[in-house]
């Protein structure tokens, strides 16, 4: 008889359960195991109570984890034993708000399967609708304003839901059960289309919009976090002029592809490319494209893959119902600026650079850019963390009090943390403009609301000129906080670290190549071998030292750098060599005195701007116009069935490159192909990092490599490395949460300032904008 008494339960779930269609699920579980209650959402996740005999509860309990829903995700459930009330029945109750409370935010989702078969129904109510959505998509993020995610709370709010839309909204067996953008043509947002002063609604603005990209027309397009500027992808003279109106020389543009099919007519697609595709997040996926298909070559200049997404909104399904082409979809806004958000910034910015302009009401809360990924050896690399993933927590290997870290000064991200949850924001770009540390302040200001989440400490790169930085020291002056400087190359290794679980117990092997970083000795470190845990690094090989003329500058051409390191290795003269055309002899003169006198020459170990040079040597890369293009364009050009390599010299911890740009010589002047000189360079790196790793191991004891920063981005590097690492019995930590590159560095840096400040802790009368 024991199985037949009722008693009672107390559950609390946190996670990812908001948004997610979670109650309705709970509702649907327990009426199915014949359970009375009540579930709630609360500002610190969902809180369950139920009644029955002890046999269903156990089964209810089992279905809550096994059986969630897809887009949820659970971080813990609680369950303990309470008196029975005797419920009647089970409902779902109205959400509680708790002071200082928080949870999990969802991040937007694409169209699912469900919503695309009703847009596309004739006999749907929401036939062609182009703002469909349920408890399964649509946005999410990009629209809460603050917590618990209710309507009211959302840019939703505005729109009051017609009798249709409200009984779904209240029916728990319903799909769109507290969906909280729910809506229909009848009571939604709705769509127009402004050209020539003239304007376009509903339908007919969809159409107008196909037609005139079919005429070759540049368009600003409202999506879900900004708009897009799109046009034709195999139309080259549309193309043409998008990069002529937008000064963007050679960066390659984002595609978006009508489906699978079409996506496999111009690139080649592994399954787990393919997975990415159509998973709820939608990203930007880099694929290897096939040779002479009809894409324009303006698209992507100089590359071997193209940047390709799918419609992951209702709108952008419509625009490709009939047969279009490959679009460009490529971020609206002007060169380094944010991406605009609102209509009249539309109206206002985008003049210039559109001919019409299709937008709708919805209001975007918070800017949110596409997400950017790869795939290496089948597993997901990421480039660019924003739409899709962002504000998803990486789970963190102990707990921390509340830490704002705010990133690098290029593909800047800032990072909150609270318990353990870093909450890694979207995407915000390279700091160096006023219209980008706005938008940094209005994420971090929104992220402080969103997470209840005031920070006790705030975490900075070691660079003082960082636009970051400054803010970061104005802003602990301002609220009486400490603050952490951490060193940029020891950020990105403890990124690694603690997306990957590491406790920080032990040390792990960094092997961070990037491009620029400052250096505790002053100068421009990113070609690193670092012994580090979350505590401290000790410095144990590095790239030898190259004077850098011109600094930051010297990135724009390319050529400079191949000249200075040929000089500091005493390999000229050079006039043979093809790069050299790109310099002229007064430019030559000033590089070598430039060098001789120190002049606005920084010595760097960078292995980036190793690529950079021999990426000009080649012949590939003399002038860049954006950040990274010579070793991209250079990756792109590997002969992969070359298994050839160049020697580099190791003395003591310096890592010296003279061997290998002496070779790069020879077989230039001996008209080897440009093809198999790029794969047997990528082949140096990778036995190199391999030897030197496992000298290192020997000597230390330490067995795990941690491979982090941009050069890392590059998946035939990478592919090359990690056998190797592998083969010598080498635990290898990758990224697979946040990118390798700048984009990453705020989780490193919450992690090594709060041990940081644990372990040098701060007197009271000091905290005021003090620096540890």
């Amino acid at each position: 008889m024991q199985g037949t008494v009722s008693r009672g339960k107390a559950i609390h779930i946190t996670g990812i359960v908001q948004g997610v269609g979670f109650r309705p699920f709970v509702y649907n579980l327990a009426l199915r195991h014949h359970l009375s209650g009540w579930v709630r959402n609360t500002s610190q996740g969902v809180d369950i109570r139920v009644e029955g005999c002890q046999a269903q509860l156990d089964a209810f309990l089992t279905a809550l984890t096994n059986e969630a829903p897809p887009l949820s995700h659970i971080d813990s459930l609680t369950a303990t034993d309470c008196p029975s009330e005797t419920f009647e029945g089970f409902e779902i109750r109205y959400s509680e708000r708790i002071e200082g409370a928080f949870q999990p935010i969802s991040p937007d989702i694409a169209l699912c399967d469900d919503c695309l078969r009703e847009l596309l129904d004739p006999n749907d109510r929401r036939y062609r609708y182009p703002f469909i959505n349920c408890t399964n998509c649509g946005p999410r993020f990009t629209i809460i304003e603050d917590i618990p995610y209710d309507r009211p709370l959302t840019t939703m709010s505005t729109f009051a839901m017609c009798s249709d839309c409200e009984a779904e909204y209240h029916d728990p067996t319903n799909r769109r059960f507290h969906a909280q953008p729910v809506a229909c043509a009848e009571c939604g947002p709705q769509v127009w289309l402004e050209v020539d002063g003239q304007r376009a609604e509903g339908d007919a603005a969809i159409c107008q919009t196909i037609a005139m990209l079919g005429q070759g027309a540049i368009l600003a397009i409202k999506g879900l976090g900004g708009f897009h500027l799109a046009c034709d992808a195999t139309n080259e003279k549309a193309v043409a002029e998008l990069r002529r109106r937008k000064h963007r020389v050679d960066k390659p543009f984002a595609l978006m592809m009508a489906n699978l099919d079409q996506i496999e007519t111009y690139c080649r697609v592994s399954p787990a490319e393919a997975n990415l595709l159509y998973s709820p997040a939608a990203p930007i996926v880099l694929l290897n494209q096939r040779p002479q298909t009809d894409i324009a070559p303006s698209v992507a200049p100089g590359q071997a893959s193209l940047g390709v997404m799918r419609p992951y909104t209702p709108l952008h399904v419509l625009l490709f119902e009939e047969g279009m082409p490959p679009l460009v979809m490529t971020s609206g806004n002007h060169a380094e600026e944010p991406i605009v958000t609102t209509n009249d910034e539309a109206r206002a910015h985008l003049a210039t650079l559109a001919d019409a302009f299709l937008m709708h009401n919805r209001d975007i809360h918070i800017r949110t850019d596409d997400s950017v990924v790869r795939v290496c050896n089948n597993k997901e690399l990421p480039i660019r963390r924003s739409r899709g993933y962002a504000p998803f927590p990486v789970k963190l290997p102990f707990e921390l009090p509340p830490v704002l870290a705010v990133g690098g000064e290029l593909k800047n991200t800032f990072c909150l943390t609270r318990n353990g949850y870093a909450f890694m924001s979207h995407h915000i770009g390279n700091m160096e403009n006023l219209s980008t540390l706005q938008s940094f302040e209005q994420g971090v200001q929104h992220f402080e609301r969103l997470f209840r989440a005031s920070p006790s400490l705030i975490v900075c790169d070691q660079h003082p000129d960082y636009l970051a930085t400054r803010y970061a020291h104005q802003q602990a002056k301002e609220r009486g906080l400490p603050i952490v400087a951490v060193q940029h190359h020891h950020a990105h290794i403890a990124a690694c670290m603690a997306e990957n679980g590491h406790l920080g117990d032990r040390p792990v092997l960094g092997v961070c190549f990037d491009g620029t970083g400052l250096g505790t000795d002053g100068t421009i470190w990113g070609g690193e071998f670092l012994l580090a845990d979350y505590a401290h690094f000790e410095r144990v090989a590095y790239l030898k030292p190259m004077p850098l003329p011109g600094g930051d500058a010297s990135t724009r051409k390319p050529a400079r750098i191949a000249y200075a390191y040929l000089l500091a290795n005493d390999l000229l003269p050079a006039d043979d060599l093809p790069f050299a055309e790109h310099l002229s002899s007064a430019e030559m003169t000033v590089i070598q005195q430039q060098i001789a006198k120190g002049i606005n020459t920084p010595l760097t170990s960078s292995m980036g701007r190793l690529f950079d040079a021999v990426s000009a040597l080649l012949g590939i890369c003399n002038t860049a116009t954006y950040e990274g293009q010579a070793a991209i364009e250079l990756e792109a050009l590997v002969d992969v069935k070359e298994g050839g390599f160049y020697p580099m010299a190791c003395a003591g911890s310096m890592i010296d490159m003279q061997p290998l740009l002496a070779q790069v010589l020879v077989d230039i002047r001996a008209n080897v192909p440009i093809a198999t000189m790029a794969a047997r360079f990528h082949n140096s790196v990778a036995y190199m990092i391999a030897k030197v790793c496992q000298h290192i191991a020997a000597n230390s004891g330490v067995t795990e490599i941690a491979l982090s920063g941009g050069v890392f981005q590059n998946v035939t590097l990478l592919g090359k490395t990690v056998p190797l690492l592998e083969e010598a019995g080498l635990t290898v930590l990758l990224h697979h949460q946040v990118p390798p590159n700048d984009g990453g560095i705020a989780l490193g840096q919450a992690v090594i300032g709060y041990v940081q400040a644990q372990n040098d802790p701060i007197d009271e009368v000091e905290r005021q904008g003090s620096v540890l």
